[in-house]
């Protein structure tokens, strides 16, 4: 079976492309997210997080990629994001994925008010035995099929009236969640860069 998307094709792309570097204003948040590559029979694979229902968390109950806020201690974006997959799944991307590259910085205004610039790195993962510990900001750890989302197979359109949202918004199915949003944008920008 021929997938869609090429590894080495994504691996050049990324180091070609250059993000404009934004970086954050004083009022204004950085946090990083990690997008996750894993090459399978099926095609090209992303991981993503269901983030438990927790009140207070403007994302709670949706898919995401694992990432999160940057802290004073975190060097860069990339340490970031390493920080945060760890925290919420319990996987080590330092030992057992390869960095490939960013994104450019997306802004996003979550319901809690505050002003966000989130900033995607793209990891291969590397490690031959992947096992997840979960934190209690993570309800359930999943893969979904890149080439399917990039072929436009798992596109639908779904409502979200439990996150204040009247209508149908676009979004990628993942076994029985929907990828919508934020992350939706995410994996688009990512997309646009392989067209």
């Amino acid at each position: 079976m021929r997938h869609l998307l090429d590894l080495p094709y994504i691996e050049q792309q990324l180091d070609r492309h250059q993000p404009i570097a934004s970086a954050a204003t004083a009022d204004q948040r950085e946090a990083a997210v990690a997008l996750i590559l894993k090459p399978s029979k099926e095609g090209l694979l992303g991981l993503f997080i269901l983030r438990a229902k927790k009140a207070g968390d403007p994302w709670s109950g949706q898919m995401a990629l694992p990432g999160g806020h940057r802290e004073p201690g975190d060097g860069s974006l990339i340490e970031t994001a390493q920080r945060e997959t760890y925290e919420e799944t319990g996987f080590n991307l330092a030992s057992g994925a390869r960095f490939l590259g960013a994104l450019a910085g997306v802004r996003a205004n979550p319901r809690s008010g505050i002003d966000l610039v989130v900033t995607p790195q793209i990891f291969l993962l590397e490690a031959q035995a992947v096992s997840f510990a979960p934190n209690e900001e993570v309800a359930r750890v999943l893969w979904g099929n890149l080439d399917q989302m990039f072929s436009g197979a798992a596109k639908t359109q779904a409502s979200f009236p439990e996150f204040q949202r009247e209508g149908q918004f676009p979004g990628y199915r993942v076994d029985s969640e929907v990828v919508w949003g934020l992350t939706f944008r995410m994996l688009n920008d990512f997309f646009d860069l392989l067209r």
